[in-house]
């Protein structure tokens, strides 16, 4: 059952969205309210309302969805509320979903292009590619649909002629991988503006892939635990 809304630990978390709503444009990704950020809460989720300016937000502010779709609080939900309810049921791993408009990675979502191995970054996000979803409307089940078909086996995709979602699971690991996405979709364009980049094999990435489950602090910490 759903705890009060005053609940100290929901709180925090409404807090928590709001600061990395800041952060995110803060840092270049994003630009006015564009973006969205939603966070797993009980047996839904926690996501930003639609069209208020961050740096007005308040906690109370940040809308409740149930697995229904139904909001609890006194704005609209994002518009994008769809796509985050479906990702985060479909995935179990996933407590965060960030959604951006950032430059670079929206360049290469017009053109209509992936983002190919040019660098060893990208198994961040579990394969070889970070993938293009097919276009449809922002808010519509068919955009939902193409960006869980293009996040199979992946924790970020970009969205045709519209920006890229980054999951995690927590909210500083999705806005992490969102900042390495928007890192690897400068630097593919940058490539194409002199040539065509070297793409690394995905036999290669695979094995940095696995190379990074045992790195940093965290993995660390679970190894030590493991041969305790």
């Amino acid at each position: 059952m759903r705890q009060a809304a005053d609940d100290t630990e929901e709180r925090e978390r409404r807090a928590a969205i709001i600061q990395a709503c800041l952060e995110m444009n803060r840092l270049g990704l994003n630009q006015g309210t564009s973006g969205n950020i939603s966070l797993r809460w009980q047996d839904g989720l926690l996501i930003t309302p639609s069209g208020l300016p961050y740096e007005r937000m308040q906690p109370e502010d940040v809308v409740f969805l149930d697995r229904e779709g139904q909001p609890h609080g006194r704005y609209k939900p994002s518009s994008e509320w769809r796509f985050h309810r479906d990702i985060l049921q479909a995935r179990p791993d996933t407590g965060a979903v960030v959604h951006v408009h950032s430059t670079y990675a929206t360049i290469l979502a017009i053109l209509g292009r992936e983002i190919p191995a040019i660098h060893y970054m990208i198994a961040a996000a579990g394969g070889p590619n970070i993938r293009c979803a097919p276009y449809a409307t922002f808010g519509t089940e068919g955009l939902s649909h193409n960006a869980l078909q293009a996040l199979e086996g992946r924790s970020a995709c970009l969205l045709a002629n519209h920006g890229m979602i980054a999951v995690g699971a927590s909210l500083e690991k999705a806005l992490w991988l969102a900042v390495e996405v928007e890192t690897l979709a400068c630097q593919y364009h940058g490539c194409l503006q002199v040539g065509e980049p070297v793409i690394l094999s995905d036999e290669e990435i695979a094995r940095v892939v696995e190379k990074f489950r045992s790195y940093g602090p965290e993995a660390q910490k679970g190894n030590s635990q493991e041969s305790a």
